[in-house]
């Protein structure tokens, strides 16, 4: 793909991802950022870019209702931890148990899905990305960390 096709697509995906999670400015920019750096280390194709994108956004999306699922079932009743009683908390922790069972479905099927339309060799090079931005997010918030409590 030519620079000037790789620039046309990180715009528009980054004005996608603007338009969507413009109500939270921090996750916006992380989103953005992560968009950008996915597209430049897959280089797709813009055939690929056209079938990629929605199915990846879409995952991110199932992803993050069961993390909200999760946080509003389990979660938020762990923080009065001590008062549950063992059936309380057996009931937790199977809903928890079926939580992760589903995550790790979608997970499965998203790599299936990712490897049918990018190949099996671009589908590594994503997961790849995905591992690696989020120890460049992590480094990075840790080097504000440090530069903030000196």
């Amino acid at each position: 793909m030519n620079n000037f096709s790789k620039i046309g697509v990180m715009v528009l995906l980054m004005l996608t991802c603007i338009t969507t999670y413009g109500q939270r400015p921090g996750r916006e920019k992380i989103k953005t950022l992560k968009v950008a750096f996915i597209t430049e280390r897959l280089d797709l194709s813009s055939k690929e870019a056209q079938v990629f994108w929605p199915i990846y956004n879409d995952h991110e999306e199932n992803i993050e209702k069961m993390k909200r699922r999760e946080r509003v079932e389990i979660r938020a009743k762990l923080m009065d931890f001590e008062s549950l009683s063992e059936a309380e908390a057996a009931s937790l922790l199977n809903q928890m148990i079926a939580i992760e069972k589903k995550k790790q479905e979608l997970h499965i099927a998203f790599i299936e899905r990712m490897s049918e339309v990018i190949s099996p060799k671009k589908t590594f090079q994503l997961i790849k990305a995905e591992e690696d931005f989020k120890k460049r997010l992590l480094r990075q918030i840790q080097q504000r960390k440090k530069a903030g409590g000196r």
